[in-house]
């Protein structure tokens, strides 16, 4: 059997789970409009793959980091755009927003190696004046540009 039909493949397995827990799954499955308990639990294990090839650093995934900061912060936006900048090849896009106050959000489209766009997001999230700042993964990459 090819990998490919592989993929397409339904697996069935048992799950035990506390009935609090399962309660909860059934309210995350209602509001959230998925169509099963099964289509809910593929998601939530797709999210933790995702997840787990950030901290091994194997897979090529695409993501955003978004960002919020106190744009008065003395050399804040000098330090973010210099991390971009030395991280050039992960950044594919960024745009920032004004929120109330001094606060903007910026919100940049990544891709790379997931443990390299982890690495960009401490960076950014750690800088003096970040107030949150966030990485999500998805599972795969962008096309390339022609």
């Amino acid at each position: 059997m090819t990998a490919a039909a592989k993929k397409d493949r339904l697996a069935r397995f048992s799950v035990s789970l506390p009935e609090s827990l399962l309660d909860e799954l059934d309210a995350m499955v209602q509001s959230r409009g998925y169509a099963s308990r099964s289509q809910a639990v593929a998601a939530l294990a797709r999210d933790g793959l995702i997840e787990n090839a950030a901290r091994l650093g194997t897979e090529s995934v695409a993501g955003t980091i978004s960002l919020v900061y106190d744009h008065t912060t003395k050399g804040l936006q000098t330090r973010l755009a210099e991390i971009q900048h030395r991280h050039y090849l992960l950044v594919v896009s960024s745009m920032h927003v004004h929120l109330e106050h001094h606060n903007y959000m910026e919100v940049l489209l990544v891709q790379g190696k997931a443990s390299d766009l982890q690495t960009l997001a401490n960076e950014l999230t750690t800088c003096r004046g970040v107030r949150t700042g966030k990485l999500n993964l998805t599972a795969t990459t962008i096309p390339p540009l022609l």
